[in-house]
């Protein structure tokens, strides 16, 4: 898990780089058609994994659609992900995408009927306001792109609501190819539909040379065996061990951030990132602490 969090904001970095580079006659690669690599190449390295490991039944989920449901709803996630990284900074985005956390307890009281305490609640609240923090400064900058993490971190907390409720039906393999089948074909529709539209977020175009394909390779191969390393540390020990370690994402994103592209959080962003971050804590003690409690561990 904690190698998963440390390698998957190299994606990221990738796909700021892809976003804002001088790649092809002074034009960069839209967020949108480095989403759709994103997954097609996710797709392409797992696939024949998937058939070698598990020969050709294994691509049979299943729960088919909700598998491609989770991959579409992924692929939004990450083209609005993608779409930030380009116009502000890594760790901006990661600061404030971290309230997916809270989001995703909330979507577990609301649907589950999983019992959520008002402490938490309190500490649920309060890193929103770290969030805020985060984003009052960008707001002023960037406009309405900076909610744009806020609306990943809430489909990303369906994605992985969604993980939950489907449970062990499939290997996680079938899984990701699955997914990474569902997220193919939605932001293959979504950048055809926003060409059409002019917009220049979705401009479609071919890798321009062979580094930028050897890019996007390695964009797909993070993504691909980032995720399943994430996938079987879920299975291999409780969410309450595992949590804290998303946070070396807002660790890595400011080492990458500050390395290549000469970023560096403000004192202010820092004191939201430290309440997100302890907040977000608080809330994973408690759960654990929780369950304990119901399983008669003292």
């Amino acid at each position: 898990m904690a190698f998963a969090m440390m390698i998957l904001p190299c994606m990221d970095a990738i796909a700021k780089y892809l976003a804002t580079a001088q790649l092809m006659q002074g034009q960069s690669m839209s967020p949108g058609q480095v989403s759709f690599y994103r997954f097609f190449f996710q797709l392409v390295l797992t696939l024949p994994l998937l058939v070698t490991v598990g020969g050709a039944g294994a691509f049979r989920a299943k729960r088919p659609w909700m598998n491609l449901l989770r991959g579409a709803i992924h692929a939004a996630a990450t083209l609005l992900f993608f779409t930030a990284v380009k116009y502000m900074p890594l760790a901006d985005v990661f600061a404030i995408y971290f309230v997916e956390p809270f989001m995703l307890v909330a979507l577990l009281a609301i649907f589950l009927g999983e019992q959520v305490g008002w402490r938490r609640w309190i500490a649920i609240l309060i890193g929103f306001g770290g969030a805020m923090i985060v984003i009052q400064p960008s707001f002023e900058i960037f406009g309405l792109t900076s909610l744009l993490p806020v609306l990943c971190a809430f489909l990303f907390a369906i994605y992985l609501f969604m993980n939950r409720a489907i449970g062990d039906a499939d290997p996680p393999l079938t899984m990701q190819t699955v997914s990474g089948l569902g997220g193919t074909l939605f932001m293959g529709a979504v950048l055809f539909v926003g060409d059409l539209s002019g917009s220049p977020d979705f401009a479609m175009s071919l890798p321009p040379s062979g580094f930028v394909l050897v890019l996007l390779l390695l964009l797909g191969g993070l993504s691909a065996y980032g995720h399943l390393l994430v996938v079987h540390a879920f299975r291999l020990a409780p969410v309450s061990i595992l949590a804290p370690f998303q946070y070396f994402e807002i660790i890595s994103a400011t080492i990458l951030g500050f390395t290549l592209f000469g970023e560096f959080p403000t004192p202010s962003k820092w004191l939201g990132i430290v309440i997100i971050v302890g907040s977000g804590l608080y809330v994973i003690w408690s759960e654990r602490k929780m369950r304990a409690e119901e399983a008669g561990v003292p």
